[in-house]
């Protein structure tokens, strides 16, 4: 997707200009509001349907849509059909102001940072050059971008929290996933760095939620040994019935969200219930 297409469902009026310019007409907002990124499957579609389900107007920005949380919760979603491995396209969302125009109304406003890649899998020599580029584009730039953006956009917000849903991955060394080691890792010391700053009225948390069935882990299942050697353990543990459930992990993730302890440590770990 070049910079000068990106399609607006809902709250939003957005007509291009010229590049990475568009005209944009907001709509009234509620006192709490959230950006998802990466909401069409997965952890994000979970977490945003949490949300939406608790009458929390969710901005959904990932390349697809969600037709199924659309038709559930009509106008409460708005969507954003954007490449976030594209910085050109990001850089230029964000400047138009789409995300300051949605969250200005909001007492309390949340910003989470899901959508990941996986690939590439394997060894240095095996790595795809583009897919690396996609990856840290999307796993770290277009996090932290939306992060800056957040922050200036929330300037007057009572109460400001930025969730990224990190890995273990980041914190513990993966043969094979060099590429999503490192940029999870990224994450991690991003918010670390990022609460140092100690910006008033901002938590910021980054998150491992666990090993959850979701697409990505049929993707690790779909991978080789020769690429991932940790790959029998990851099928041993879908066939035994040991991968979390993505709806429970959007429902624990988002009572993190706006409990007392979110941001009390810049890093955790999803808890769940034994």
């Amino acid at each position: 997707m070049g910079s000068d297409s990106i399609e607006i469902e809902n709250q939003w009026s957005l007509t291009p200009l010229k590049k990475n310019q568009w005209s944009l007409t907001p709509l009234k907002m509620t006192a709490t509001a959230v950006v998802v990124t990466g909401h069409s499957r997965g952890i994000g579609a979970a977490i945003a349907d949490e949300l939406l389900a608790r009458d929390i107007p969710v901005l959904g920005i990932a390349r697809h849509g969600n037709a199924e949380l659309a038709k559930r919760f009509g106008s409460r979603l708005n969507e954003v059909r954007l490449d976030l491995s594209d910085a050109a396209a990001v850089a230029g969302w964000l400047a138009a102001g789409a995300m300051r125009d949605f969250l200005t109304e909001a007492e309390m406003a949340a910003l989470v940072n899901n959508a990941g890649l996986l690939q590439p899998i394997g060894p240095l020599e095996t790595q795809d050059i583009a897919a690396v580029g996609q990856a840290a584009t999307v796993n770290v730039a277009a996090a932290l971008m939306c992060s800056a953006a957040f922050v200036r956009a929330t300037e007057r917000t009572r109460d400001r929290r930025i969730l990224h849903i990190s890995s273990g991955a980041g914190r513990k060394a993966y043969a094979g996933w060099s590429v999503y080691c490192a940029t999870k890792a990224a994450l991690d010391h991003h918010a670390r760095a990022v609460a140092l700053d100690r910006t008033p009225r901002l938590r910021i948390n980054s998150l491992a939620p666990g090993i959850i069935e979701t697409a990505m882990q049929a993707e690790i299942r779909a991978s080789t040994p020769e690429k991932f050697p940790d790959h029998e353990r990851f099928v041993t543990m879908k066939r035994e019935g040991r991968l979390h459930d993505v709806k429970e992990a959007g429902h624990l993730i988002v009572e993190l969200l706006w409990s007392d302890a979110f941001g009390k440590e810049p890093v955790s770990e999803l808890h769940w219930p034994a």
